[in-house]
């Protein structure tokens, strides 16, 4: 009994037709096919097909073949695939952590970057919160992440880009007919602040409105950027967020820099001491010009009407 047996059987039960299986799926002759599985019958020693002129149909004998014949082929093709990758050089393997939001932004030069060294490499490519990285950092589980910059101190961190706080609202909001939002008409809006998953972004927030003398309570609280694009349309709010968030805005939210001394808040890429890859240290190497084009696609990105 051989492989092709059983594959021209597994069609011919699947299809329930002799010369839908022929012309379908094995492109072959169906007289041909015909006294291949007459050949496997008399191997197995019992009918599987039971013929009428509307197809086929299995039997009981049939049925019970069928499984096997699966399992068969599957392990048959399994030993093949690991044969082939036993054959073939192990590829090294480099895991990355994006920030949640900036997956669109950095994931395209990142891989670039790094395949244009190592066209045989195996990324790895995972996304979270900027702690839950860090923490994915310091035990090995990623060799370099895109975060904030966490104060944990086996961690050392790169600067990629600082990118300003923008408000963003609705597009016929009352705020939005300005060209910059004072952080004192807040008052009285529907304010969407930051959970403390995003501990350093809330900082950050907490301390612009602070210098600027404004106490106001968040009616709301979001942690990534499609909560907060959904409740600011839901609740007509106005949220402050990293200006990255212009290139996930609908049409119907817009975004407006903030008036006075705008805050910032730096993406960094971060490793852990002591990590001795030499991928590492190649995409170490190449850090300025992937921050040069990550600032190019910040400075070219919408702000809205």
């Amino acid at each position: 009994m051989e492989l092709r047996h059983l594959r021209y059987f597994i069609a011919v039960a699947e299809e329930g037709s002799l010369k839908l299986a022929a012309e379908k799926r094995l492109h072959t002759a169906q007289p041909s096919l015909s006294r291949q599985i007459r050949d496997l019958e008399y191997e197995v020693g019992a009918q599987l097909l039971q013929r009428s002129a509307r197809g086929v149909a299995l039997t009981d004998a049939g049925r019970a073949f069928l499984d096997h014949a699966r399992l068969s082929l599957a392990h048959a093709e399994a030993a093949a695939e690991a044969a082939r990758r036993a054959a073939q050089p192990a590829r090294p393997v480099f895991a990355v952590g994006f920030l949640v939001g900036h997956e669109a932004d950095c994931i395209p030069p990142t891989t670039s970057l790094l395949l244009g060294d190592l066209p045989n490499l195996e990324i790895r490519v995972f996304s979270g919160f900027s702690v839950d990285l860090a923490e994915d950092l310091l035990h090995g589980r990623l060799d370099i992440a895109f975060l904030r910059r966490e104060p944990i101190p086996d961690l050392d961190y790169r600067l990629v880009l600082s990118e300003p706080l923008v408000a963003i609202m609705p597009a016929d909001h009352r705020l939005a007919a300005g060209n910059a939002l004072d952080p004192r008409d807040l008052v009285g809006e529907t304010y969407i602040g930051i959970s403390p998953v995003p501990r350093i972004l809330r900082g950050v927030v907490h301390a612009y409105l602070e210098r600027s003398g404004v106490r106001i309570a968040a009616h709301l609280e979001i942690d990534n950027f499609a909560m907060a694009i959904s409740l600011v349309g839901s609740t007509r709010g106005v949220a402050l967020l990293p200006a990255s968030i212009d290139g996930y805005l609908p049409p119907t939210i817009v975004s407006r820099p903030l008036a006075g001394e705008q805050p910032v808040i730096d993406l960094v890429a971060g490793f852990r001491r002591g990590n001795k890859s030499p991928i590492l240290d190649k995409f170490l190497a190449h850090m300025a010009d992937l921050s040069a084009r990550l600032q190019s696609g910040e400075a070219h990105a919408g702000r809205g009407p």
